[in-house]
């Protein structure tokens, strides 16, 4: 009897996991249904018109932030070709000061280096010296003499006779 026992135990004991998975599967599916049956109701009790309003305002936002970050990328775009534009405009402005602070510096040499001959000349009227070189006053060249001949030369003599 022991054997049959424990095969009829076995067997029972195989009929009750079966219907307990059964039971399961049907827990289960019941339980889907509700959650299904549920959210359809929701759907259809939902106020479509609260909730078409409410995707408006929020398109509203978005179109809205869209709109302002739009126009900080153009006034960030702006600012860099001004920044830029200005860099170039303060190159040049730099290259056209120091044309000019050179061209000024040689106008300045040039001013003092003609005042320094003319201090040498006026020096040398007061000291009563002959120039060599540069042109001379009407009354050094009148003495007889042409310029560039030599005291003595036969030129001289032919001058004389005459």
């Amino acid at each position: 009897m022991s054997s049959d026992s424990r095969s009829e135990r076995e067997r029972l004991k195989e009929e009750y996991k079966a219907h307990y998975r059964k039971m399961r599967a049907s827990r289960e599916h019941l339980s889907r249904a509700e959650k299904t049956r549920n959210i359809t109701e929701a759907l259809r009790n939902m106020d479509t018109s609260q909730m078409m309003e409410s995707v408006d305002d929020f398109l509203d936002s978005l179109k809205h932030k869209l709109a302002s970050v739009e126009a900080r990328l153009d006034v960030a775009m702006d600012s860099l070709t001004l920044e830029e534009h200005l860099e170039e405009t303060e190159k040049q402005l730099d290259e056209e000061m120091s044309r000019s602070r050179a061209k000024d510096t040689l106008r300045q040499l040039k001013t003092e280096m003609g005042l320094l001959y003319k201090e040498i000349e006026q020096q040398a009227d007061h000291i009563q010296v002959e120039k060599t070189i540069g042109s001379g006053s009407a009354e050094e060249e009148t003495d007889g003499e042409e310029p560039g001949s030599r005291p003595g030369s036969p030129d001289d003599k032919s001058q004389e006779d005459e």
